[in-house]
């Protein structure tokens, strides 16, 4: 295994998670994650205040050098989009839809507002500008460029800015859903350098790539993105940071396996977070959940599959605190639609290092199916070396979990940071074809489990449990 597991400097005391205690519960007995503290069903579509039709059909996704330099689209859009409203209802919707041959429409920076959704027809694709201007920040880094900042110098291509509003696509009977495709892979305008180019460049020179995101929510609540198609993204597909009530549901993600820092869904610092019947596949983090500004507690990842990410991710920053967190009834493959493998191949993980670290607790993964992986589990405090905060992980619970076809030298790691800061964790019903597994500083418990952990620190306990091994099956990817 070549699992990073760096030295950092300890520091003192767990950080509270602004008030989200753990319940509690019986000796030795870790509470069961509960997840998303709303009742969450399949979100439906609103009324529709106003149709703009297509008036562009691309060539190989691309457009005439005029429109790509001025992409044709934005402002009608968001006229309609500011002025948008249904009497009598306080959600309502622009769609976007095909007319005739034209089925494309090409935009820049979009911002949706409280109680409007971005609706996007079966057949019918948001196109993103491919001109780094169009995304510029103020006074920011270059956008389409390479930096040492720390803040991007892009905007996203859409902005949700408000409470009650969301990106929808409309699903057809065959299956079809409304697009958005960011064109990573394509090149930037005026250069020869696509977004994705830019990234594998950014990792060569040790600085940032300046890209936009997808979709962007920040601080506001009970916003939804359902049934829509994201694919081939410069950067992130879809980010939330302190957001209270977000529902992702039947969103089809796929960006290359290839493509660096193009997460899936990342919620930050949120809570009350649903992502259901969803595919994602994209050349980083199928989900990471974490806190860069505030806590994150009550989120349920389900009935969702992963294709050639990094895994199922926690962290890795969590130094603000992450609790009850529920994985439920997802599979996860190794290598993605074109067969390319993961270059971070993990399954269930959770990491963090000091200086970002905190404590993770409450986090309950139920009927895990895993093929193709290198790493079906990995709990690593020390992902990164740094100074300060030191990560704990408490109260995990694997229970039903199935890793097969495992790659060559595939193994586990189950690792607490230091004495103090021991990994909780309970493995029931538990089958991995590689049963190769490091650890250190853990106590973990086991119910009818086919590894067996041991290392500096670690105390492996028997315990009562329940159910059985999980029977597996992996969906192919849908066709788009």
């Amino acid at each position: 295994m070549h699992l990073r597991r760096t030295a950092g400097l300890a520091a003192a005391g767990l950080l509270t998670l602004l008030g989200l205690a753990t319940p509690a519960h019986a000796a030795g007995v870790p509470p069961t994650a509960a997840g998303d503290s709303r009742s969450v069903s399949q979100p439906v579509l609103p009324p529709i205040c106003t149709t703009l039709s297509a008036q562009l059909a691309p060539t190989n996704r691309q457009f005439s050098s005029a429109d790509e330099q001025n992409p044709p689209d934005t402002a009608r859009i968001q006229t309609a989009l500011n002025s948008c409203k249904v009497s009598g209802s306080s959600t309502a919707a622009v769609e976007l839809t095909g007319s005739g041959a034209d089925n494309a429409f090409l935009s820049g920076p979009l911002t949706v507002g409280p109680g409007v959704v971005l609706l996007i027809n079966s057949g019918t694709t948001l196109y993103a500008s491919l001109n780094p201007a169009d995304y510029q920040v103020s006074g920011g880094a270059t956008c389409g460029s390479l930096s040492s900042s720390s803040s991007t110098g892009c905007q996203a291509l859409i902005t949700v800015d408000g409470a009650g509003a969301g990106v929808m696509g409309i699903r057809s009977a065959s299956g079809a859903q409304g697009m958005i495709d960011g064109r990573g892979d394509l090149d930037m305008y005026g250069t020869s350098t696509s977004w994705w180019q830019l990234s594998a460049n950014a990792k060569s020179a040790g600085d940032k790539q300046n890209n936009p995101r997808m979709i962007e929510v920040s601080n506001t609540s009970n916003v939804t993105v359902y049934d829509l198609d994201i694919v081939n993204a410069p950067l992130f597909h879809i980010y939330a940071e302190g957001v209270n009530g977000l529902t992702v549901w039947g969103v089809r993600i796929k960006t290359p396996a290839t493509a660096r820092n193009t997460d899936g869904i990342d919620p930050d610092s949120s809570t009350n977070v649903t992502i259901n019947q969803s595919y994602i596949q994209d050349g980083d983090d199928g989900v990471a959940i974490k806190t860069n500004s505030a806590a994150a507690a009550n989120i349920t990842v389900e009935n969702s599959n992963f294709y050639g990410t990094h895994g199922m991710s926690i962290g890795s920053e969590t130094n603000y605190g992450i609790t009850n967190v529920l994985f439920q009834n997802n599979t996860v493959n190794g290598s993605d639609t074109s067969g390319n493998v993961s270059g971070d191949n993990n399954g269930i993980r959770i990491k963090s290092y000091p200086g970002k670290g905190g404590t993770v607790s409450q986090v309950t993964y139920d009927d895990t199916c895993m093929t193709g992986v290198r790493h079906a589990l990995e709990f690593n405090p020390a992902y990164s070396s740094g100074s300060g905060s030191i990560p704990e992980f408490t109260d995990v619970v694997v229970n039903g979990a199935v890793a097969q076809n495992s790659v060559s030298g595939a193994g586990s790691l189950l690792d607490g940071y230091n004495s103090s800061n021991l990994l909780g964790l309970t493995l029931e019903n538990v089958s991995l074809d590689a049963t190769s597994t490091s650890a250190q500083y853990a106590n973990i418990g086991l119910y009818n489990t086919d590894i067996s952990p041991s290392g500096t620190g670690v105390t492996v306990t028997s315990v009562s449990g329940s159910g059985s091994v999980p029977s597996c099956t992996f969906p192919a990817y849908p066709g788009l």
